[in-house]
C-alpha cells in the first residue's frame, strides 16, 4: 500500500526508508561501560531483518551525550523489532549506563550524495514520495492487563481521577485522553500537541496521576515499582502501543462524532498485516464524504491491534465500515488475519453484529482539554 492521500498525517506503511535517531545522556563515568555494552549488541542488531546500518556518535562538546542513528528498509521491520520482547531483553545492559534517552523516527524524504567521489552502493528501500501534512498532534497509546476479577475496581480507579493541567510548556499541551477496557486489557490513548516525551514526563509527575498509578499497582498482571527506574522503564516499554497510521477526513469535526476503540486480536505473526489492512480501509473511508468514518488511528504491537475510530453515525449502522472490512472479499481477509478463537464464522449478519459488539471496547473515560 502506498499512502498518498493528503488526509494521512502519520503512517508506517508508505514503504519509505526509516531513519531512527536515539539521543542518550549517560551516567557520569559510564562511557566505557556503555561502549562495551554497545559492542556486544551491535552485531545482534545488524542481523535483524530490515536493518541497513547504524552509527554510534559521541558529542564533541559533552562526553556524556551520545547519539545512535540507524537506517531501516522501512518502518514495519523496525517497529516489529523495537516492540519485541527480544529488544526489551537486548537493551537491558544499557540501562545501568544511561540517565536519559529519547528516540526519534523519520521517513527519508530526500538525500544528497557526492557520486563523483564515491560510487554509491545500491540502497535498500525507497524515499518517502511526498511530505505528509499533519495537525501537529502526536498520538500514542499504552496497553496492559489487570488480574481477572479486578476489572470493575480498576475501571472505577481509572475513571475517578482529576485531570492534570493540559499545559506542559509554551510548546506542548495535552489535548485528549481516551481510556478503554476489553475484558482485563486496558488501553489508554493520548493526543499531544507538541512534544510527546515532554507531555508523558509532565503527566507522570502530576500527583493525581501518580496516585492513580499507585492505586492500580496491586491489580496489574505485570509487577512494577514506579520508584525503581529500571522497573518503570521495562513496564512502559512493554506497555507501549505505537500509532502506526492516522487519517482524518479534514475540516471541522462534526458535533455528532462518537469515539470507539475496536480490539482486533491478530493471528500470531499477522499483527502488522492486519494493521496495514485496516489503515488502507480507513484511508478509502476518509476520502468518501458519505462514509461514517471521520477519522481513525491504528495502534499495533505484536499481535495486538487497536483501531481508534471517530464515527459520524452509530457504530452498528454499517458494521462492515465500522470494522474496517467493507469491499469485495475484505471481510474474508479480516477473518483470515484474526485469531481463530475470536473470528468465528463472520458469515451472517448476526455473527458480524456479535463480533462487532465484542470488538467494541468499553469506554472508561474520554477527556478533552478546553479548546482541543
Amino acid at each position: 500500500m502506498t499512502t498518498l492521500s493528503e488526509r494521512i498525517s502519520q503512517s508506517a506503511f508508505d514503504g519509505s526508508r526509516l531513519r531512527v535517531v536515539l539521543l542518550l545522556d549517560l551516567q557520569e563515568g559510564a562511557q566505557q561501560q556503555f561502549l562495551d555494552a554497545y559492542e556486544q549488541l551491535r552485531n545482534q542488531v545488524a542481523s535483524v531483518p530490515g536493518h541497513i546500518t547504524d552509527q554510534l556518535c559521541q558529542s564533541i562538546e559533552n562526553p556524556s551525550q551520545w547519539l545512535i542513528t540507524s537506517e531501516w528498509e522501512s518502518a514495519p521491520p523496525f517497529l516489529a523489532w523495537v516492540n519485541s520482547e527480544e529488544h526489551v531483553k537486548m537493551v537491558q545492559p544499557l540501562h545501568g549506563c544511561v540517565r536519559d534517552t529519547r528516540s526519534l523516527r523519520f521517513s527519508v524524504l530526500r538525500e544528497t550524495s557526492n557520486d563523483a567521489v564515491v560510487a554509491p552502493e545500491p540502497v535498500k528501500g525507497r524515499l518517502q514520495a511526498n511530505p505528509r501534512v499533519g495537525d501537529g498532534v502526536v498520538r500514542h497509546a499504552l496497553t496492559f492487563t489487570v488480574k481477572p476479577g479486578s476489572e470493575a475496581t480498576v475501571a472505577d480507579i481509572l475513571s475517578g481521577y482529576t485531570s492534570p493541567a493540559a499545559r506542559v510548556d509554551d510548546k506542548t499541551r495535552l489535548r485528549r485522553t481516551s481510556l478503554f477496557m476489553h475484558g482485563n486489557r486496558v488501553v489508554r490513548a493520548i493526543e499531544v500537541q507538541g512534544d510527546l516525551i515532554a507531555a508523558l514526563r509532565h503527566v507522570s509527575q502530576q500527583p493525581e496521576v501518580r496516585a492513580v498509578e499507585e492505586a492500580i499497582n496491586p491489580y496489574l498482571e505485570q509487577d512494577r515499582d514506579l520508584n525503581e527506574p529500571n522497573s518503570a522503564r521495562v513496564f512502559f516499554t512493554r506497555a507501549a502501543l505505537p500509532a502506526v497510521h492516522h487519517v482524518a477526513a479534514g475540516g471541522q469535526e462534526p458535533e455528532n462524532v462518537s469515539r470507539h476503540a475496536l480490539f482486533y486480536p491478530a493471528k500470531p505473526g499477522f499483527g502488522m498485516t492486519l494493521a496495514k489492512m485496516l489503515a488502507h480501509q480507513d484511508e478509502a473511508a476518509a476520502d468518501d464524504p458519505a462514509s461514517p468514518v471521520y477519522g481513525s488511528t491504528v495502534f499495533q504491537r505484536d499481535d495486538i491491534v487497536v483501531r481508534l475510530v471517530d464515527l459520524r453515525a452509530p457504530i452498528d449502522r454499517d458494521p462492515l465500515v465500522s470494522l474496517g472490512a467493507r469491499g469485495p472479499r475484505k471481510l474474508a481477509v479480516l477473518r483470515r488475519l484474526l485469531d481463530g478463537d475470536v473470528a468465528g464464522g463472520l458469515t451472517t449478519d448476526r455473527e458480524l453484529a456479535h463480533f462487532l459488539a465484542r470488538a467494541d471496547m468499553d469506554l472508561i473515560t474520554d477527556r478533552r482539554a478546553p479548546d482541543a
